[in-house]
Parts: structure tokens; sequence; C-alpha cells
């Protein structure tokens, strides 16, 4: 078994409820319920997080589109509408 850390946290007593509703009925601990929200939000997220960062660095090295290819872009859009 891996160790895991401990996390705690306040939740409201209506967040807490259906919690509870909910590993009752499909037979599912809190922290494997709770892990299993957290993993799919992080999922869901954190991609844009990275692609941020990715961006800065590429801003910070100066890794821009010139001005010719913009003004191509620009073209072939306006062209198509």
């Amino acid at each position: 078994m891996s160790k895991a850390d401990v996390l705690s946290l306040r939740l409201e007593r209506g967040l807490l409820s259906e919690l509870d509703e909910l590993a009752r009925s499909t037979k599912r601990s809190r922290t494997f319920l709770v892990e299993d929200a957290l993993t799919a939000y992080l999922k869901q997220h954190m991609w844009q997080v990275r692609a941020i960062e990715q961006a800065v660095r590429e801003a910070d090295a100066g890794d821009f589109v010139s001005e010719d290819e913009i003004s191509a872009l620009d073209r072939k859009y306006r062209r198509s509408k």
C-alpha cells in the first residue's frame, strides 16, 4: 500500500451529508470519493495552468508570431467570411 498524506478540511453540513449519502449508496468511502473528485478536478483544470506557463516561457524567450504571419492569418480568415 502506498503512503498517503493527510489533508483536513471543513465542509458545509449539507455537502458532508451528500458525500455520506453517496458513500453509502455506492459502498465507497468518503476518502475514495473525495480523492476521485479531486483527481477529476485537477485533470480538468491543470492543462490550462500548464498551457499558460508554457506561453509565458515562450513569450519570455521572445518566441512570438511575426507580424507577417499575423497579417497572413488575418487575410486568410477575412477572405473566408
